[in-house]
């Protein structure tokens, strides 16, 4: 008997380890979430996934009231994109044109939601150490889940800001889907806030701005539910949107559980080249489309490709 309660009493203490230790990295989350947005940094980051690898160089300032923001791509087509004050502008092919800030999260090192209350139900939250990254000491926080229907994430923080300096999602054998990193990086100091104008062919360019009925958004309850969101995935927003090419509104529903995001699309069927139905893949995040009766169903998430099937063989009309 005594034997029994030495045991329970055992694994009572590890069992309250863990949860405390899940609770100190769910702090350092919490900083990475909000670090992205309140540090001033300027430096370039490579984005792979398979054997593709992609060179950015971001800049990332703050001013009184807003934060202020280039994205630059160095390889491939001449692609820049500017936040500034709640509104996002793209430059490309020629043009400088407002896009929808409302659209998915935000890039790295911002990949972070705040709404990350449901990590520790989902997800084994465990420190793994520290390590270096561009120059920086971080600390390792490694994310796996509770079921097979999201990826592991493997997170370096940095140890004085908070800020984001390498992120890595996993597959369920271990095997890197996909990775952002920082290769040159500047925290603080006198950066130089002459790379947030736009280059010389930016600023030559015309600027679009959005159609005045293209850049309404309807915040609704639109009906259509999806059953088999994954435990944890919490609704984030509901929408009917216009989109480019479409020719009636579309309903977007976004679900988020802090680490990964699920969007969910309908749309009618109107026979265009892109009805087709199918899997496509970039990296961890996959597509997936069906045409069901007289509508086009999309998934798109940063979930193995089984969870997208899934939740879009559960999409339902409930009724308004």
């Amino acid at each position: 008997m005594r034997r029994w309660f030495v045991c329970c009493g055992l694994l009572l203490t590890i069992s309250q380890a863990y949860a405390l230790e899940g609770q100190a990295n769910l702090n350092w989350l919490k900083t990475a979430a909000f670090a992205g947005h309140q540090t001033e940094y300027t430096g370039i980051f490579v984005y792979q996934y398979g054997n593709r690898l992609e060179t950015s160089k971001i800049t990332h300032l703050i001013e009184a009231d807003s934060e202020y923001e280039k994205l630059e791509s160095l390889d491939g087509p001449k692609r820049e994109i500017v936040r500034h004050h709640g509104q996002v502008w793209c430059y490309l092919n020629h043009k400088m044109v407002q896009v929808d800030s409302q659209q998915g999260r935000g890039g790295f090192p911002s990949l972070l939601s705040d709404e990350l209350s449901a990590l520790n139900q989902n997800y084994i939250i465990s420190d793994v150490g520290q390590g270096t990254v561009a120059g920086y000491n971080a600390q390792i926080v490694l994310f796996k889940p509770k079921d097979d229907l999201r990826y592991t994430h493997k997170l370096w923080v940095n140890t004085d800001t908070g800020l984001l300096l390498k992120a890595t999602v996993l597959s369920e054998r271990g095997q890197v889907v996909e990775q952002y990193a920082f290769t040159q990086l500047k925290i603080g100091g006198d950066l130089d806030r002459s790379s947030l104008v736009p280059s010389k062919s930016a600023a030559k360019v015309q600027v679009e701005a959005p159609k005045a009925n293209s850049a309404r958004v309807a915040m609704y309850k639109s009906g259509w539910v999806a059953d088999a969101i994954p435990v944890g995935f919490t609704k984030m927003t509901e929408v009917q949107r216009p989109m480019p090419g479409k020719h009636a509104p579309v309903t977007q529903i976004v679900y988020s559980d802090g680490l990964s995001a699920i969007s969910v699309f309908i749309e009618p069927v109107d026979s265009d080249e892109d009805d087709v139905e199918g899997m496509s893949s970039r990296g961890a995040v996959h597509m997936y489309h069906k045409v069901v009766d007289k509508n086009l169903y999309t998934v798109v998430g940063e979930v193995p490709p089984r969870t997208v099937m899934r939740v879009l063989d559960s999409i339902r009309y409930n009724g308004k």
